[in-house]
């Protein structure tokens, strides 16, 4: 009788045994970002923001451009476009591809992406790009900028960077960065934007 009990028990832990296996096993075929994935609520909403961003900072690239206030056609013949993320974690390095191949543009592999790092990625572009406009003091644009950090962060209150003194409008190579920076956020929003609903639709699936 005592030899059937301790089978029981035995055979008992074996099936508790099996599970946690089979449990990591099914783990560790997922992506990391997989196993707990952020709300469907909060990417769902940070999705909606970037409509927003992007119509805010098209405007304000449209408005500089018909009201010449910079002193000379802000166009991208007249500027090069400078990356001002690319010395940090950014949309690009945490949400695509390491290696696309040569001659291809970066891409979404759902197969190695991390979704908390993507979305890391891009709130940390959000801060510097805020930062790097802060001269240009267009309200609609930092807003944009800041609820849609709140939506990545909910819980987290995005500190005021101090604006770049490069940004500085009284100097010409100060409004030549200023429209730069229009473009490359333009760019980078529209970015933002499709990434957002790709992660939308993993997340979704789930």
């Amino acid at each position: 009788m005592a030899e059937r009990s301790t089978n029981t028990r035995n055979g008992a832990a074996g099936l508790g045994a099996g599970r946690w296996v089979l449990l990591a096993v099914f783990c560790l075929l997922l992506p990391p970002s997989w196993a707990l994935p952020p709300p469907i609520r909060s990417l769902s909403e940070g999705l909606s923001r970037s409509r927003a961003l992007l119509a805010a900072a098209s405007d304000a690239l449209l408005q500089v451009q018909k009201q010449g206030t910079l002193g000379f056609e802000c166009t991208l013949e007249e500027v090069d476009l400078e990356d001002v993320t690319n010395s940090q974690i950014n949309t690009i390095k945490s949400c695509m591809s390491e290696d696309p191949g040569p001659g291809n543009c970066p891409v979404l592999e759902s197969s190695t992406l991390d979704m908390s790092k993507c979305l890391q990625g891009i709130y940390e572009d959000l801060k510097t790009y805020k930062a790097e406009l802060g001269h240009f003091k267009d309200l609609r644009v930092l807003t944009s900028i800041d609820e849609m950090m709140q939506a990545l962060q909910p819980h987290s209150s995005p500190a005021t960077p101090q604006p770049s003194p490069s940004t500085a409008l009284s100097s010409f190579q100060g409004r030549m960065r200023l429209c730069g920076a229009l473009h490359a956020f333009c760019l980078r929003a529209v970015t933002i934007g499709r990434t957002l609903g790709y992660l939308s639709a993993l997340a979704a699936e789930l």
